[in-house]
């Protein structure tokens, strides 16, 4: 594991992947990433895979420095730091959709 990149999935998550959506393992999974800093929770799952794919084809220093600062800014407000109403991922949610 890093300390950014894509959160770590769980085997019956991949399963419901697209082929693009696959991208997203090509990278190790991260403590904090692009998804978790936009939005996080409060978007659908589908969402913060697309975001995860734009961190991982974009991915820079800069970026990840970005990453790290809105991390802790986000950890020091303490907000959207859960699972919200429309946030989660939803086994019956098809990872496509």
């Amino acid at each position: 594991m890093s300390l950014i990149g894509p959160r770590p999935t769980v085997p019956v998550q991949v399963e419901q992947y697209t082929a693009s959506q696959r991208g997203r393992l090509a990278v190790k999974p991260g403590i904090t990433g692009w998804a978790q800093v936009n939005g996080r929770t409060s978007l659908p799952w589908s969402e913060r895979i697309e975001l995860d794919l734009y961190y991982i084809e974009h991915r820079s220093l800069r970026m990840d420095l970005e990453i790290l600062w809105r991390t802790v800014a986000l950890v020091v407000r303490g907000s959207d730091l859960y699972k919200g109403q429309s946030g989660g991922w939803d086994i019956d949610e098809r990872a496509g959709s």
